[in-house]
């Protein structure tokens, strides 16, 4: 795993192999982070990373500035891991070990980006169950937006505040957001 912008530029992390993670790939990460850095001056927000897994995504929003990134995931490791790496790389993360789900089910902090890379044979009623409580629960800021990452042959398109996919290999970002 490779932080591919801001301070941390080019610095390799290894995550340990234990972990039941699968890392967005680079050129999907850079994709994504092109998008947003055309929508949002990032060290002016605040980014919620479900299943944050390595905490691929988490790093590098905070290597390119942002200062508010809390990272959640039920695995202890991976929790470990990104504490570990926040305090190394000093960067402002926040790592939580708890379910995504029942974590949005309590949750009142809002954000303006709210990221979710779940496993991609999450049954197709929990990758729903996403946008639903994001949504329900008044989870995102003014403009703000949610982004589930996906394989392509999960379908998010026809859900309620869907507005667009961009598709980079066999990996797939759903955006959603609440004025749609």
């Amino acid at each position: 795993m490779r932080i591919i912008s801001g301070k941390h530029r080019g610095r390799k992390l290894t995550a340990p192999s234990k972990l039941p993670v699968r890392p967005t790939t680079d050129m999907a990460k850079e994709g994504l982070f092109n998008i947003l850095n055309n929508n949002y001056y990032l060290p002016d927000i605040s980014v919620l990373d479900l299943f944050s897994g390595t905490g691929n995504i988490a790093f590098e929003f905070g290597s390119r500035g942002c200062d508010k990134i809390t990272a959640v995931d039920a695995d202890q490791g991976c929790v470990k891991f990104i504490t570990e790496t926040t305090e190394k790389l000093e960067l402002s993360i926040s790592a939580l070990k708890s379910d995504v789900f029942s974590y949005l089910e309590k949750t009142t902090a809002k954000n303006d980006i709210i990221f979710a890379d779940p496993p991609y044979d999450l049954p197709i009623e929990d990758f729903e169950k996403i946008p639903t409580l994001v949504f329900s629960r008044n989870l995102l800021l003014a403009d703000g937006l949610l982004i589930v990452e996906h394989s392509k042959h999960t379908d998010l398109s026809k859900l309620p505040n869907f507005s667009k996919q961009r598709k980079y290999g066999g990996s797939v970002f759903s955006f959603f957001e609440a004025n749609s």
